[in-house]
């Protein structure tokens, strides 16, 4: 299953709310930064390879249509060149709020 939205915002720019409504709209289900939490014992293996420089995308993001928030938002754009029929979505804030 190939990711078809790639979030590049960062966290605190509404990630949890676009993880919700990108479900609502059937693109889910959506990678957040709560799925690392929720299952850390296979994910956080997962992120620290991908740090390293060997991802295995298609494994971390198994099951999943989209993505926001950190660590996938780290790596937007070889996201976006692994799943080239992916749309990226940059959500951003006003600093001083």
């Amino acid at each position: 299953m190939a990711l078809k939205v790639i979030g590049a915002g960062l966290g605190r720019t509404a990630t949890f709310t676009i993880k919700f409504a990108l479900e609502h709209l059937g693109l889910g289900p959506c990678f957040h930064m709560s799925e690392v939490f929720a299952d850390g014992r296979r994910q956080v293996p997962l992120w620290l390879d991908a740090i390293g420089g060997r991802p295995d995308w298609d494994e971390i993001f198994n099951g999943f249509h989209s993505t926001t928030d950190y660590p996938a938002c780290s790596y937007w754009r070889e996201l976006a060149e692994f799943y080239p029929e992916a749309k990226v979505l940059l959500t951003v804030r006003d600093p001083d709020s």
